[in-house]
């Protein structure tokens, strides 16, 4: 087992009436269910299977994944280690919420035959909200918005497509390169912690060759990916920027294996991106191009690592994917989700320490990540104490607040 942070906290529950997790619970996930069932002409086998799973989140238990959710066996044997012993027959909400939010998603997969066999194996069955986000106006002005970042200097494009990265389909902050998102004078900043000096240290600066200024080697970026869309733009934008800049030589983009969490990201959705940029024209066009003919001869490759869709932290991580972030210069996990499973999903105090709590990880690690639940660490105490006293009761959960932490 890897080495586990020496401090510790309760774990979340959804148990609790009126807290952010029994609300996803208890109405977020029938919601969702009721969106998947009217974006498809699901059969009646397929529509029953779904009423089943709205009637299981209102009053049911987890149940065990059905005889042929899983043709292979093997997905049926992850999730026996993954605790469906421990956690079969208890109340969704009486289990760690991190834990029963992944096996709903897992639940829903089967409910419209993903797994097959059948007609519907493989549809991602969010794929037409998807979709409908990467094809709105709001991308359109996003990607013509890179034609302009030229006229800037290459600290304040690195700046720009960082920020664009960490708030996703909110990239227009990043591209107006306001101060630091800050609010109003006396406000809390948006962004509550701010370690990009850190990241940036960790990496070759730009035109000091393919060793960087430690000497260590080809620089790697390993940037496990969150949502689809246009999240998931701003990401490869921000790794198409790092191979012209010369800051990483090779990135490997870690993305789920099967549709997840509504807009998590797939390999399909990587596919998308890189059309949606190819089509946008202009620079969307050239970082598109780029991107491309990285992946075709390797300096970018995309992994879909089974874990990825595990309702665990990543202390729990396998050895083989130990070794895939121990081998990157540094990893960057983007979103609430993988910030969730980076530091466990705890009622940590909110100055935790971000690095003792990610000390078990293999190799340096950031994180980039909107706050959408209740969980955070890293904080200093005046920026706790400003938020507490702001008077935005949601302030963990709104994601009007962001934050960029580093653990060298």
């Amino acid at each position: 087992m890897p080495d586990t942070p020496s401090v510790t906290a309760p774990v979340i529950l959804g148990d609790e009436p009126g807290s952010f997790p029994h609300g996803v619970l208890a109405e977020r996930h029938p919601a969702v269910v009721r969106q998947v069932r009217d974006a498809f002409p699901f059969d009646p086998e397929r529509l029953r299977a779904l009423d089943a799973l709205l009637a299981s989140c209102a009053d049911g238990v987890v149940e065990p994944l059905p005889a042929d959710a899983d043709p292979t066996g093997r997905d049926r044997d992850r999730w026996a280690r993954w605790g469906m012993d421990a956690y079969a027959g208890r109340s969704w909400y009486d289990v760690p919420w991190l834990w029963a939010e992944s096996h709903f998603y897992r639940r829903l997969l089967d409910a419209v035959g993903y797994f097959g066999p059948g007609a519907w194996q493989g549809v991602d069955p969010f794929r037409p909200a998807k979709l409908a986000e990467l094809d709105a106006p709001e991308t359109d002005e996003e990607l013509a918005a890179l034609d302009g970042l030229d006229e800037l200097s290459a600290e304040e494009r690195t700046r720009a497509l960082l920020h664009g990265s960490l708030w996703g389909n909110r990239a227009d902050l990043g591209f107006r390169l306001s101060d630091r998102g800050a609010g109003p004078e006396g406000a809390v900043d948006a962004l509550v912690a701010d370690d990009s000096d850190t990241l940036w240290s960790l990496l070759p600066a730009p035109g000091t060759g393919p060793t960087g200024p430690t000497g260590r080697g080809p620089a790697t970026l390993c940037l496990v990916a969150d949502n689809a869309g246009r999240e998931l733009v701003p990401d490869l934008l921000l790794v198409s920027h790092l191979l012209a800049e010369g800051r990483v030589d090779g990135a490997v983009l870690h993305v789920k294996p099967y549709p997840y969490y509504v807009s998590d990201a797939t390999p399909t959705d990587v596919l998308d991106a890189l059309r949606r940029l190819a089509a946008a024209g202009g620079a969307a066009a050239a970082h598109g191009e780029r991107l491309w003919t990285a992946l075709t001869d390797g300096r970018v490759t995309v992994r879909a690592h089974p874990f990825s869709c595990a309702p665990l932290p990543y202390a729990d991580m396998p050895d083989d994917l130990r070794e895939d972030f121990a081998a990157a210069t540094v990893t960057v996990l983007k979103g609430d989700l993988n910030y969730r499973r980076l530091v466990g999903d705890r009622w940590w105090p909110p100055t935790t320490s971000f690095a003792q709590v990610t000390a078990y990880f293999p190799g340096p690690v950031a994180a980039l990540r909107t706050l959408k639940s209740d969980v955070v660490t890293g904080l200093d105490a005046k920026t706790e104490a400003a938020l507490e006293a702001s008077g935005e009761r949601r302030w963990r959960t709104s994601g009007t607040h962001a934050l960029i932490q580093v653990r060298r």
